[in-house]
């Protein structure tokens, strides 16, 4: 067997050439493998990355449709999970999920995943409304701006650390009246998508936190009439909109099913109901398919 030596304050020390010390070693790249929930993944579609590796990491961060995702580690099947979503105009085709993680023993390891992405087929929808949610006047238009720019200000201040815990639940046990995606055609004339889904909800319906996290915005709008947002963390926000009555307030610490509000029928709508919206990092996500995803 061959020997080197390697002096340590002045004393030889003789160790075979097999157990030179570990950060000698170049660590070797880690082998990912990359789970994706749903398995076929439409446009406007939340998704799950669940990524194992054969070895040790100390931390995963991943970039995914120029966004940055966050991942946690699962101590219970020693997965990462990272939550991420599909815009509703991404094409269809393969994506890249680029991942790189830090070793437990030192260095880096990168790897790409590519995703198939499918394009949903989203219906339409025809809708009267009142004439001013359409041609709003001047005051009610420089209010609409105002409002945006509230939109704006709270949306960046959304936080960086996971609040949400384990799946999402309904907002109201009633049955879904019109899905996310829908082309909506107001009065004739195509005016936007619905971002979101809508519950049928008599007048004052208690409406429930879909998961634990932090009420960022609490208020009367034009088109959304009451607003709560809540804030789960790592850019995702559940949005509760035609609301009658809040049962919260901006800065309070929600749990999951916890009543935040009361259903209506205020801002823009055609009659009473819940209407509620997901977004992650400024997109908009069908909230049917969270509903049905298991989280850690």
């Amino acid at each position: 067997m061959k020997f080197v030596a390697f002096l340590l304050i002045g004393i030889f020390v003789w160790l075979p050439v097999g157990v030179l010390p570990e950060t000698a070693a170049k660590a070797k790249p880690a082998r990912f493998s990359v789970t994706v929930e749903p398995a076929l993944p439409v446009n406007g579609s939340p998704v799950l990355f669940r990524v194992k590796t054969d070895q040790a990491l100390k931390s995963l961060a991943g970039t995914w449709l120029g966004h940055r995702v966050a991942f946690n580690f699962d101590l219970s099947n020693g997965e990462w999970y990272g939550f991420a979503g599909i815009d509703l105009a991404t094409k269809a085709g393969r994506h890249a999920l680029q991942l790189e993680g830090a070793l437990t023993v030192g260095g880096r390891s990168a790897f790409t995943e590519f995703v198939t992405v499918r394009s949903a087929q989203y219906p339409s929808s025809r809708l009267r409304v009142a004439r001013k949610f359409l041609d709003p006047d001047a005051e009610t238009l420089e209010r609409i701006k105002e409002e945006q720019a509230i939109k704006r200000e709270v949306f960046r201040r959304v936080g960086s650390n996971r609040l949400w815990n384990g799946d999402f639940v309904a907002p109201v046990n009633n049955i879904v009246t019109e899905p996310f995606g829908v082309r909506r055609v107001f009065n004739g004339k195509l005016q936007s998508t619905h971002q979101g889904l809508d519950f049928r909800a008599a007048l004052g319906t208690p409406v429930k936190a879909m998961n634990s996290g932090e009420v960022i915005l609490a208020r009367e709008m034009f088109f959304e009439g009451g607003l709560v947002v809540v804030d789960h963390g790592q850019g995702l926000l559940t949005m509760y909109l035609h609301l009658s009555e809040f049962k919260t307030a901006e800065g309070d610490r929600v749990a999951k099913g916890q009543v935040i509000a009361m259903s209506g029928a205020t801002g823009r709508v055609t009659s009473e109901h819940l209407h509620v919206a997901v977004r992650w990092q400024g997109e908009y996500l069908d909230p049917g398919t969270l509903l049905t995803m298991k989280l850690p």
